[in-house]
């Protein structure tokens, strides 16, 4: 991989794609994205609660923290993804939020359009918020 953000729609997809292609390629242990916390900081930011939104994926698994309202939201999404399923939900007592990890038997097209399904429609964040891809 040569680039690790983008910041749009489209790009996103693409890094994502790129990411889980060289996750694979690496057998890396997993994959994180991290939605740029400049996000935090704008009138039109995601939920601080649980700090700068991310999603991680492993053996086909995408995990992400969220909120009860995210998860909510997270769970009218999957109505759309009907080969992603959640797996587990884990709601440590000294955690304010849910781990949530959802199995995803797709090829990297799909698991991409689903991430940016998730910061758009889960985590509410705006269409030119800023990915990173933190560990590969």
């Amino acid at each position: 991989m040569t680039r690790f953000s983008a910041a749009d729609p489209q790009e996103r997809r693409r890094l994502i794609v790129d990411a889980i292609v060289a996750h694979r390629e690496r057998a890396s242990p997993f994959l994180t994205i991290e939605v740029d916390e400049a996000v935090l900081e704008r009138e039109d930011a995601p939920d601080p609660d649980l700090g700068v939104p991310w999603i991680q994926f492993a053996d086909g698994v995408v995990s992400l923290d969220c909120t009860d309202d995210e998860l909510e939201r997270l769970k009218t999404l999957l109505n759309e993804y009907p080969a992603f399923k959640i797996d587990e939900l884990t709601r440590p007592e000294d955690a304010d939020g849910t781990n949530v990890r959802v199995s995803a038997k797709a090829d990297p097209n799909r698991i991409a359009q689903f991430c940016e399904h998730v910061l758009r429609a889960v985590f509410e964040c705006p269409e030119d918020a800023t990915i990173w891809i933190a560990a590969v």
